[in-house]
């Protein structure tokens, strides 16, 4: 991305406004919301299966964005902290979640102490990173001894002839964001597609250990397929999405 002479601003302040502009609107698309009853339970019994009971252990949520994950990592008893890099997500975040406690950072760096919390958490953020590697040596920095970490993400980008004539059908975005959602995209770390296995190498490089990749999601796609429609649930099922855990 082409700055201009002068200009200090880097990558990662062109994705901080890119989701900023994106806020307002972020829980009305299908698949950021998650819905009460069945795909909230799904995702709630994904979290049970990789990180057990919450037993008030402190969990930090990393780009939180509008606050769902934090909204159900407390519901399931998690002392939830909420990090983004985006003020415009963390208003609707300390909105929907009272009882959290929300901060503007940025989730590769994030200035938080040694050995500060017991769970971290994360959904569709590693796809975005400019330096996988270091974030996850962060990540471990922050939780303490014996904690765990549980990422949620796929290969965005990597897609099949069927995903891709059924995306040509399905509504898209408007021009101006497609072009800015492409050009950072473009220059991530994961810019072919963050394949789960590429992201568990790179966890057992930073030091995490007991790393366990879990692709069924198929409970969650499930309860989404109404409010995704049968096109995007039917690329949603043909994309390499996954959960991958992991231990300090």
């Amino acid at each position: 991305m082409t700055q201009p002479l002068g200009s200090n601003r880097d990558l990662r302040d062109e994705i901080r406004d890119y989701w900023s502009d994106r806020a307002a609107t972020f829980d009305a698309e299908p698949g950021h919301k998650i819905g009460q009853g069945e795909e909230q339970a799904a995702w709630q019994a994904l979290v049970q299966k990789h990180l057990g009971s919450a037993t008030g252990r402190r969990l930090l949520d990393l780009a939180s964005g509008t606050g769902e994950i934090a909204r159900l990592c407390h519901d399931l008893g998690y002392a939830v902290t909420g990090l983004d890099w985006s003020e415009p997500m963390l208003e609707r975040a300390r909105a929907k979640v009272p009882a959290a406690v929300f901060m503007q950072a940025d989730a590769e760096r994030t200035m938080l102490p040694d050995a500060s919390f017991d769970v971290i958490v994360s959904r569709h953020l590693v796809w975005t990173l400019v330096d996988p590697a270091a974030a996850f040596a962060e990540w471990k920095r922050v939780l303490g001894p014996g904690g765990q970490l549980l990422l949620v993400d796929g290969d965005f980008v990597t897609r099949s002839w069927v995903a891709r004539t059924l995306a040509r059908l399905s509504p898209r975005r408007s021009q101006n964001m497609n072009s800015r959602h492409q050009e950072i995209l473009s220059q991530v770390h994961f810019a072919q597609g963050a394949r789960a296995e590429q992201v568990a190498f790179l966890l057992a490089e930073a030091g995490f250990t007991d790393i366990r990749i879990d692709t069924d999601l198929s409970k969650i796609h499930r309860a989404q397929a109404r409010q995704l429609g049968w096109r995007r649930s039917l690329i949603r099922h043909s994309e390499h999405r996954y959960a991958i855990s992991a231990k300090v």
